[in-house]
């Protein structure tokens, strides 16, 4: 994949990523998620995103969201354990916002981060860049 453009964000916020479709950007013990670019190449245009209630409780490895594409539908799991404090309600009307910035307005939901340690065994954008130049 040809590399992408570094997201403009607040200096604050903390990019991890996972090897599961969807990864994060924290700030403090709120987490934002995303898909990146690499699950987004293997799945196509979004055409349908449906996110959890707000106050859901996710666990790490769990189903979080789900998505269709024009190529497949696909649960989203989530990277980390945490409570569902605000969803991204743009991306009922408007699934292609994952495509055209998932770091930005294409952003799926917030969680406050249960279990801090969880973001240990998530990748930072380095490791995660390695971790795509193997596939």
């Amino acid at each position: 994949l040809p590399p992408r453009s570094p997201p403009l964000v607040h200096p604050s916020l903390t990019f991890s990523f996972s090897s599961a479709p969807a990864s994060l950007s924290v700030a403090g013990d709120i987490a934002s998620m995303f898909i990146p670019s690499l699950s987004q190449a293997h799945l196509g245009d979004f055409v349908f995103v449906a996110l959890p209630a707000i106050g859901k409780k996710v666990v790490k490895g769990g189903d979080a969201a789900v998505v269709e594409s024009v190529k497949a539908a696909s649960e989203v799991y989530a990277p980390l354990t945490g409570e569902v404090i605000e969803v991204n309600k743009e991306l009922e009307g408007d699934p292609s916002l994952v495509n055209r910035g998932a770091e930005g307005d294409g952003w799926f939901m917030k969680l406050k981060i249960s279990n801090p340690a969880e973001l240990a065994d998530l990748m930072d954008k380095s490791a995660y860049d390695k971790f795509v130049s193997a596939l």
